[in-house]
């Protein structure tokens, strides 16, 4: 990816070269059209910049049969602050981030799991359909 890993509005989360987690903060810019995940990825995270009088053309999806072997989410902090726990598939504690307001997160792999430093609204928006307790596999973090 084309990405400074310099850059704060943008981060990658990596554990041995896979890709564990996309931060996008709420201060993230760019005058064109940029999508930072790879088109394999069930879920794809973009940012989509538009100038007043733009237009994107009205389409539809076309219905394709998709294969997804793992549930990737995005997470919009709308409001509050969290602090974001990240692990291996081997449940390994990696590292932490902390979220503010306007931050988004695509969970691309790997374990998470949150503590809110103050009162906190996300959206979440994840692959369905919805499985219950066979979607996810609890187990003790640092949380």
């Amino acid at each position: 990816m084309e990405h400074n890993q310099q850059n704060k509005a943008y981060e990658e989360i990596k554990h041995q070269e896979k890709l564990i987690a996309i931060i996008l903060r709420s201060n993230y810019t760019s005058d064109n059209i940029v999508f930072f995940t790879p088109s394999s990825f069930s879920q794809q995270l973009g940012f989509l910049p538009h100038k007043k009088g733009g237009i994107v053309k009205a389409h539809l999806h076309c219905k394709v049969n998709r294969e997804i072997t793992l549930t990737q989410e995005v997470l919009f902090i709308r409001k509050g602050r969290i602090r974001v726990n990240f692990y291996a598939d081997d449940k390994e504690y990696l590292t932490s981030r902390e979220l503010n307001t306007g931050d988004t997160i695509l969970l691309c792999s790997g374990g998470h799991g949150f503590n809110m430093l103050e009162d906190t609204e996300m959206i979440e928006v994840k692959q369905g359909p919805h499985l219950g307790d066979g979607d996810k596999e609890r187990f003790e973090g640092i949380e």
